[in-house]
């Protein structure tokens, strides 16, 4: 169960990509870039999320 520490840093990486893809998009002229926010801004959430997660799962153990 390490790599569960790991994984919630590949949200973060998700969130820079569809930023960097939204703010090409919106250069472009493209209407579409709505969307890649909307995706970057559910993988924060689920960054800190699964964060919280973690820890809480950590705690439990720790007190077993």
């Amino acid at each position: 169960m390490g790599y569960l520490k790991y994984t919630q840093y590949v949200y973060i990486l998700f969130a820079v990509y569809f930023v960097y893809d939204g703010f090409t998009k919106i250069n472009e002229g493209n209407d579409k870039s709505t969307l890649s926010f909307l995706i970057a801004g559910m993988a924060v959430f689920m960054f800190f999320f699964r964060r919280r997660f973690a820890r809480k799962f950590d705690d439990r153990n720790k007190k077993q």
